[in-house]
C-alpha cells in the first residue's frame, strides 16, 4: 500500500531552503520515492489551520517512506529545512 509525506512547510530562510531543495530530490528517488505536490498553487477551502508551502511525497510503502526519512542521506537535509523553515510533516498510508 503506498506511503504518503505530507509537509506544510513555512519558508523563513529562502536561500537557505533553496539549497535544500536542490538536494532532495536525489534522496527522495534514491529510496523510490516521487514528488506529487511541491509548493504549487494553494486554494484553502475550509478550516482554521495555517498553509504555506505544500509537499506530498510517495513512497511504494510506509517502510520505504520511513527509510527515506531516517536514512543518512536525508539526516542532515531536515536539519538544513529545519534552521530554514517551520514545517510539519505527517506519514499516512493510502487505500
Amino acid at each position: 500500500m503506498a506511503a504518503y509525506i505530507i509537509a506544510n512547510v513555512d519558508v523563513t530562510d529562502p536561500a537557505a531552503y533553496d539549497n535544500y531543495r536542490k538536494q532532495v530530490m536525489a534522496t527522495v528517488t534514491k529510496y523510490g520515492g516521487k514528488f506529487l505536490v511541491r509548493g504549487g498553487a494553494l486554494t484553502k477551502l475550509e478550516g482554521d489551520q495555517s498553509w504555506a508551502r505544500v509537499v506530498v511525497l510517495e513512497f511504494s510503502d510506509s517502510a520505504a517512506a520511513r527509510k527515506w526519512y531516517d536514512s543518512s542521506e536525508y539526516r542532515p537535509l531536515i536539519k538544513l529545512r529545519q534552521s530554514a523553515s517551520r514545517s510539519n510533516l505527517i506519514m499516512v498510508d493510502g487505500v
